[in-house]
């Protein structure tokens, strides 16, 4: 029988009596997004009021469940929305097994992170992974049960308030495009559960997939070519954008979407506070397109950015699109122009991979283009900058600012980062279809830098100064910089990979080495390279935190150079982050005034020579 309750007494008959106010004001501001996008993407269907009632009634029990510390949590973060924007946030993004092997020995690190200034943890998956290969744990069996490898819900929850002590926040992958074939879902559409079988995207023959096809890419088209897999449980084609075994979700179907808001809240219910939302872009399907970045991905995001705002207004939502510059903006959303909040932060993939093009090209054109195309923000937005990651560098996010000659221009770099040519990169090209493009390149910074490869003290202390510019870009640029585990270290690249059959078909497994506790033990010994990069990186943080200016909401602009190999980046009026991307000695006229240089301490004017790879970070002083 149909409840006669509204929506927002559904929401609230759960809650206790305390909660209720709150909750209804929260509701009250957020509801006209919450309804208007879930009606546009379900409100043809004839259960469409029903089911949203229910899912009210589900966000009721879930707020009411939701600790007391995370409550407090909540109503500290609605007093200052944009906290995640400080100049003294930094991230820090690792796998549990290859950091401490365990939840428990993750905590055993805290200290190491709050010694490098860390406020914010990015553990890469670790909730119950597919049997067997699952592409790094991003192949999820259960968004409710922690991988029992790594430890526990109740270690979960025992890390969470630990990080939280340490003021630090913790960011957990949600996978929204797909779930593992050994997912409770799949396995129940694969005996024959009807409304599971609604769960997917699945067809009785190649009709529908080839016409699909005809306009789609391929993410990986040499480990896992197409878009479609036969099933023969199912006796049809299920779709599978990334590998076989990772079924996609069906968003047209409403019962998704309440599941998938459910792992989210319970997730954040056991302390996590930031969800890095994987694969956003692919989240709808229509055909005669690439099925990416469709307008509904937008308005799924908008629906579940207002739930966030109702229930744990403390979480934040991180948007995983690499894609093309132009495209980012929308996964923010805007208040304005008829648009709605979506992500609170999304990756600036573009400028990554254009410091490295910097570093290939010893120019900056492509830099300083991506920095031009790099729109302003909504309020309580920003970007997350950082130099590598456990995936490739894509270098087709950076079609739009290569030029003509974009991906021939794109596989030279490519080429350059696997060692073409007498490069000191030692790297290795991902999914390339042939010569003349680039899909993507990996290894970790040190190797990709010219360390690993380093023959005598001269080419080790000019990888050294490379390293240091990139981190030194991502620290400055505007947004929450974040490093990659080992790289404050110099880790260079895990080989072993090779030998496994799991994996070697996978030459990202070269960034996912286990974290060195040798080269942790040198990391204040100045004359080891291990010390020396270290205390460089603990300097620039350092001074990063105590300038306004390099908050993520700050002003940017860009200085002309005379030469090409300089990027000349300005925050605010006063703080000048001078880079030479080259070999070469480069000289650059400053800006009137007399400026102080923070790493070195060198009262500057006029003219400066900057050498090969080096680095300044000016505050002007008069």
């Amino acid at each position: 029988m149909m409840s006669d309750l509204t929506p927002l007494e559904r929401l609230l008959e759960h809650l206790p009596t305390e909660l209720r106010a709150e909750a209804a004001r929260r509701y009250a501001r957020h509801e006209t997004v919450l309804f208007e996008r879930l009606a546009r993407l379900y409100g043809g269907r004839r259960d469409f009021l029903p089911w949203f009632c229910d899912l009210m009634e589900n966000l009721g029990r879930l707020h009411a469940a939701r600790p007391a510390a995370l409550l407090q949590l909540d109503a500290e973060r609605l007093q200052q929305p944009d906290w995640f924007a400080s100049q003294s946030m930094l991230g820090y993004s690792t796998y549990v097994q290859r950091f401490g092997g365990s939840l428990n020995g993750v905590a055993g690190r805290i200290a190491h992170l709050r010694e490098l200034g860390v406020t914010y943890l990015h553990l890469l998956p670790f909730l119950r992974p597919r049997a067997g290969e699952s592409d790094g744990g991003f192949a999820v069996a259960s968004f409710d049960e922690v991988d029992p490898e790594l430890g526990s819900n109740a270690d979960l929850e025992a890390l969470t308030a630990q990080l939280r002590a340490a003021g630090i926040s913790l960011c957990s992958d949600l996978i929204l495009n797909h779930v593992a074939d050994d997912h409770a879902w799949a396995l129940g559409a694969k005996n024959g559960d009807p409304l599971l079988r609604e769960f997917f995207h699945t067809y009785p023959d190649r009709d529908m997939p080839d016409r699909y096809e005809a306009t789609m890419g391929q993410i990986f088209p040499q480990a896992a070519p197409g878009n479609f897999t036969f099933d023969p449980s199912l006796q049809r084609w299920v779709w599978t954008t990334f590998y076989p075994y990772q079924w996609d979700l069906n968003y047209a179907n409403p019962a998704v979407f309440t599941a998938m808001m459910c792992a989210m809240l319970g997730l954040a219910n056991r302390g996590v506070e930031v969800f890095r939302l994987d694969s956003t872009a692919f989240l709808w399907k229509r055909e005669g397109t690439d099925c990416m970045n469709q307008p509904e991905a937008h308005w799924l995001l908008q629906a579940m950015r207002a739930i966030i705002d109702i229930v744990a207004p403390g979480v934040l939502m991180k948007a995983e699109a690499i894609v093309a510059t132009p495209k980012l903006p929308a996964y923010f959303g805007s208040e304005g122009n008829g648009g709605a909040p979506e992500c609170h932060i999304a990756y600036h993939s573009s400028l990554m991979a254009a410091g490295w093009g910097a570093l290939a090209e010893q120019n900056t054109d492509l830099l300083r283009e991506v920095v031009r195309a790099t729109p302003p923000l909504p309020p309580s937005a920003c970007w997350l900058s950082y130099v590598r990651c456990h995936d490739d560098i894509g270098w087709n996010v950076l079609l739009n600012e290569a030029g003509t000659d974009g991906p021939a221009r794109l596989a030279r770099i490519a080429s350059f980062f696997a060692g073409a040519n007498g490069s000191y990169a030692r790297g290795d090209a991902f999914q390339s279809s042939s010569l003349d493009k680039a899909h993507g390149s990996n290894g970790m910074a040190a190797s990709l830098s010219g360390l690993e490869s380093a023959a005598d003290t001269q080419q080790t202390e000019l990888a050294l100064r490379r390293l240091l510019l990139l981190h030194g870009l991502a620290l400055s640029f505007g947004a929450l910089p974040m490093l990659y585990m080992g790289d404050e270290l110099g880790m260079t690249n895990d080989y072993s990979y090779i030998k496994r059959p799991d994996r070697a078909m996978d030459s990202r497994w070269l960034q996912r080495p286990p974290f060195d506790d040798s080269l942790l033990a040198l990391r204040h010994d100045r004359d080891s390279v291990t010390g020396r990069l270290f205390s460089g990186l603990r300097q620039l943080i350092a001074l990063r935190s105590r300038h306004e200016a390099l908050a993520a909401d700050a002003p940017r602009s860009l200085l002309p150079s005379s030469d090409g190999a300089v990027l000349a980046l300005m925050r605010g009026p006063d703080f000048l982050n001078l880079s030479n991307f080259s070999g070469h000695d480069a000289a650059f006229e400053l800006p009137a005034g007399r400026w102080r240089d923070g790493i070195s301490g060198a009262e500057l004017s006029g003219k400066v020579s900057l050498p090969s790879w080096a680095m300044l970070w000016l505050e002007r002083t008069v």
